[in-house]
């Protein structure tokens, strides 16, 4: 199993001290089901439709609040699992992208918490979510072609020592370490603030895993908890 140690800054600590991560790292075997992705991001989709979970809009807007604390607009620029759910509520469904892509992103919108997906490969150095100073690269796509960008002073981020890898904390992904069925070496955080119950990050982070076995049976995973654990 490769090693990865992601942290948290104590800038970002300070700014949300009870935000907690649920850390989970896959070492991929073959894909004998990639329906698996599909199938649970429709599932996830129907779920949050007709049966959504009690605190999964107080969970939403703390976020929102969240984002406004370092300056950053959460109507413009909402966090991840606000902006698919908003997608699936307007739309019903959500097409697919990519199997382990799907998998993640049907967690995210059936327990309204933000989660990433990581190219563990791609990276130079560990993961750390921190307060950016504004001369860290970020790479995007805009209009097709790859450009670079820097994050605002202040935002959070999440880094390696090659520059950003998300902005505004979980609102957009990087390209570099974009992560795809392909990738051997993955890495995801599902993200939680107190509105959410503990529990429920966990069992957020057993529907990642239940799926990812069925996909790839004999995958490796290992999971563990970053921040405050203790709300």
């Amino acid at each position: 199993m490769f090693a990865l140690s992601p942290s948290i800054d104590p800038s970002v600590s300070a700014l949300a001290p009870d935000f907690t991560a649920l850390s989970i790292l896959v070492q991929a075997a073959p894909v004998l089901r990639p329906q698996v992705g599909e199938e649970a991001l429709a599932q996830a989709c129907l779920d949050m439709l007709q049966d959504d979970f009690p605190w999964a809009e107080a969970h939403l807007t703390q976020w929102a609040e969240m984002f406004k604390h370092f300056g950053a607009k959460p109507k413009r620029t909402p966090c991840s699992a606000d902006a698919l759910r908003k997608r699936v509520q307007r739309d019903g469904s959500m097409a697919a992208i990519d199997p382990i892509v799907d998998l993640y992103n049907a967690v995210s919108i059936r327990f309204a918490i933000p989660v990433g997906g990581e190219n563990v490969a791609a990276y130079v150095g560990n993961p750390r979510l921190t307060r950016a100073d504004g001369s860290e690269p970020f790479d995007v796509y805009k209009e097709g072609v790859l450009s670079h960008e820097s994050p605002e002073p202040g935002e959070v981020v999440w880094r390696d020592d090659a520059g950003v890898t998300c902005r505004r904390w979980n609102w957009r992904q990087g390209v570099r370490t974009r992560l795809s069925i392909e990738q051997t070496q993955m890495w995801f955080v599902l993200e939680r603030l107190p509105a959410m119950p503990l529990e429920a990050l966990q069992h957020a982070g057993d529907m990642l895993e239940q799926g990812i076995q069925q996909m790839m049976p004999g995958a490796i995973i290992e999971r563990s908890l970053l921040g405050n654990i203790n709300h």
